[in-house]
């Protein structure tokens, strides 16, 4: 296929055609995978309250443990891009399959820790004592999934590299059927209680993992790639991923930070406050999905050495991210007295989240800018700098959070600091991207 004159591809027109094709497939594999928690709870929820409490603290530790991995996405999606971008598919797919190698070690040892350590992690997550027992029984069988799961974000990672966010969106809808499907039975039909629906997790994260493997292996022999671990290539794909893990570090403290000072402001603060993450969480989502496309895209140009493609498509995806940004925010407005009622009917708990819920509608647009510009630098495999913005925010919000509740200020306070650690991530970002230093050029950064 004859392809289009750099000019014809550094149109808006063009940018956009592109970030649609891989930001709403992204935006649908994005909300596929928080339902499989849900679909838990649901069924786990007719067992009893002491079996969902259980599942709520196992399901945190399980997500943790699994998010703080994000970076074998993330690193992957990048690194495959470049190759894609420089015509190298072969190679491309063999740094895919270094990704793959290094997700199956860590997994393995994730599960070396967490069999033997589980009663003393639930424990530590305050589980009572008549919850602590489900608790346990669901981390230990769910943790036999985690080399799956870990798996599935490297394999996405590869596809994503490779422009494809549509098989992504395709596994996650048939994980998402299967593992409903499962928990219903392995729960009910099989009587095996909670311990069922977490089989019914393990056994739906590896048909996920078995779909990946066999659509990246059938690559592989397309294009004669070897498929056996390379030890220099999984150190490096560890080294690229290592800024990566310190940066999501950084952002898991930054949330347990608000929550701890939300819980410190008392009981009617931290409901309201959790109704607020939630919805935070939930319009990550539609600006994580634009982020998703830009490391797909920048990648790919910058390993094709086009640096005004890849400049081109930085300020593209920045408006997408704004416009992103006003309309979640408007939405957030003009439909809070359909969901507000939806989460709760305290009227206390309603006073104490309206105000915070407007600071996080004014602050969508510099979250789709951040998102953005963590997209571009991650695809242009900056991870370095990303980890040293992130450690420099984190400096900054703590102590400003920290001292909301002996000044006396309530979570509106607080979420006003959040959007304070929003916009000092949108400055240190904006300054990396008009530097130019992210841009580097060819198949691997050097």
């Amino acid at each position: 296929m004859t392809q289009a004159p750099t000019s014809a591809r550094n149109t808006p027109r063009h940018h956009d055609r592109e970030i649609i094709a891989l930001a709403l497939p992204a935006f649908g594999a994005l909300v596929a995978e928080p339902l499989f928690v849900m679909v838990d709870s649901a069924v786990v929820g007719h067992l009893g309250t002491a079996q969902l409490a259980g599942l709520g603290v196992a399901a945190a530790l399980l997500t943790t443990a699994v998010n703080i991995f994000v970076f074998l996405a993330y690193a992957t999606t990048a690194a495959v891009a470049r190759r894609v971008g420089a015509g190298d598919l072969a190679g491309a797919i063999r740094q895919g399959m270094d990704g793959i190698w290094l997700a199956l070690l860590l997994g393995a040892a994730v599960i070396a820790v967490a069999l033997p350590t589980a009663p003393g992690l639930v424990d530590l997550f305050g589980a009572s004592d008549t919850a602590a027992p489900y608790a346990i029984t669901y981390l230990r069988i769910s943790a036999l999934g985690i080399p799956a799961m870990l798996v599935v974000l490297a394999a996405t990672g590869v596809l994503r590299g490779l422009q494809d966010t549509r098989t992504p969106l395709y596994v996650a809808i048939g994980g998402f059927g299967a593992n409903a499907a499962l928990n219903a039975t392995l729960v009910y039909a099989a009587g095996l209680g909670i311990a069922g629906s977490a089989w019914g997790t393990v056994i739906a994260q590896n048909a996920m993992a078995a779909v990946y493997l066999a659509v990246v292996i059938r690559g592989a022999r397309r294009h004669g790639t070897s498929l056996r671990p390379d030890a220099a290539g999984i150190r490096a794909s560890a080294h690229a991923g290592a800024p990566l893990l310190i940066r999501t570090l950084s952002l898991r403290a930054v949330m347990l930070i608000a929550t701890a000072v939300a819980a410190r402001l008392g009981d009617t603060d931290i409901a309201a406050h959790q109704i607020v993450l939630t919805l935070w969480s939930l319009l990550a989502f539609a600006l994580d999905a634009i982020a998703i496309a830009g490391q797909a895209i920048i990648g790919r140009y910058l390993g094709a050495g086009d640096e005004e493609g890849a400049q081109a498509a930085c300020r593209r995806m920045v408006r997408w991210g704004i416009a992103s940004g006003v309309a979640l925010g408007l939405l957030v407005v003009a439909s809070r007295p359909l969901f507000i009622p939806l989460f709760t009917t305290d009227s206390a708990v309603r006073d104490a989240l309206l105000p915070a819920l407007l600071v996080t509608a004014l602050i969508q647009p510099v979250s789709g800018v951040v998102f953005v510009l963590d997209g571009v630098l991650m695809g242009a495999g900056d991870g370095p700098y990303l980890a040293w913005a992130m450690i420099a925010t984190l400096a900054v919000f703590a102590p400003v959070a920290l001292l909301v509740p002996s000044l006396g200020g309530g979570l509106t306070a607080l979420w006003c600091t959040m959007a304070l650690m929003m916009s000092v991530r949108m400055a240190t970002l904006w300054l990396r991207t008009r530097s130019g230093r992210w841009i580097v050029t060819g198949a691997v950064r050097g």
